[in-house]
């Protein structure tokens, strides 16, 4: 009996994901990794950081003019998935030893046909690895962000924010932001005027958006992580 509700949960569990899309290949941000890599054996970087890792919308974050009073280290690489994230973990997260994680990705993710079942296993898989590596390294998720050149996307983009919020509030070492809803106009449509003209990338009023969201959040996990 038991090995036969055993076997209905792997048949559950593949069914659940045998329609999602093949994950890309991570081997094609290899130059990007070791780039840093390379950076990091030119240069020194702050020790008790605020990382911030994740796609293009923190690759292109100038954080350390967002936040000068913080030590902080970007490690985002555009076009990126959480998957990539999970699999250059061991060269783009843990070598630093962070105070603080900042985690940007899931975009790209829905935008290539993830599920929102798919977006919150990789998220939470991210989650087990910082555990394992940094168990007391609190983790701040940035909602995944509405654009117009995306925004048929955005139902579904919102459940899956929901459901990483729901998951966030299990664990008090994790925070989910709401870092959506500063992009939004009254009337729920995407701002333009905080975007590129790409309409996918956020310009500089976006980043200042999203910087007063986020300071007072980094800054408390950071004081906390002190104690």
């Amino acid at each position: 009996m038991r090995i036969s509700v055993f076997l209905l949960t792997i048949m559950a569990g593949q069914a659940l994901f045998a329609n999602e899309p093949v994950p890309p290949d991570p081997n094609r941000f290899a130059g990007e990794i070791s780039a840093f890599e390379q950076w990091d054996n030119k240069n020194s970087f702050p020790a008790d950081a605020v990382l911030f890792v994740g796609s293009s919308t923190i690759r292109m974050w100038q954080t350390r003019a967002s936040f000068p009073d913080l030590p902080v280290i970007n490690r985002g690489f555009g076009g990126s998935h959480t998957s990539d994230i999970n699999f250059y973990f061991k060269r783009v997260v843990s070598p630093y030893k962070p105070k603080v994680i900042v985690f940007y990705a899931g975009d790209n993710d829905i935008a290539s046909g993830k599920s929102t079942q798919q977006v919150l296993e990789d998220f939470r898989r991210f989650v087990e690895m910082v555990r394992d590596k940094l168990p007391r390294t609190p983790i701040i998720f940035i909602s995944i962000k509405p654009s117009e050149s995306r925004w048929n996307f955005w139902p579904v983009t919102k459940q899956a924010n929901e459901m990483v919020r729901l998951f966030c509030e299990s664990n008090n070492l994790l925070t989910f932001v709401d870092a959506a809803s500063v992009l939004l106009n009254a009337d729920g449509k995407v701002n333009n005027e905080l975007f590129l003209a790409d309409k996918l990338h956020m310009n500089e009023k976006g980043y200042r958006k999203w910087t007063q969201v986020l300071r007072p959040v980094i800054e408390r996990e950071f004081v906390r992580k002190n104690d």
